[in-house]
């Protein structure tokens, strides 16, 4: 699991096989997952993809152990 800095407010997570799932948006105050999947033609399915049960979960910080044990249960 990856999380990538896109700009201050949004950064980018891929999975442990470096596949895009989703960003984290800055808003009111909180970080906002938002999934993101991809269809056969590789068109983006906003809030579709592996985690898309957990689109809309929101974190005070970005921290990565947390976030690896919540959406990446092993």
């Amino acid at each position: 699991m990856h999380i990538q800095k896109i700009n201050e407010g949004v950064h980018a997570l891929h999975d442990t096989a470096g596949l895009h799932v989703g960003n984290f948006k800055w808003i009111n105050g909180q970080w906002k997952f938002k999934a993101i999947g991809y269809d056969p033609s590789g068109h983006v399915v906003p809030g579709g993809g592996p985690l898309t049960d957990r689109h809309n979960s929101t974190f005070l910080h970005l921290d990565a152990s947390v976030i690896h044990a919540q959406f990446f249960q092993d």
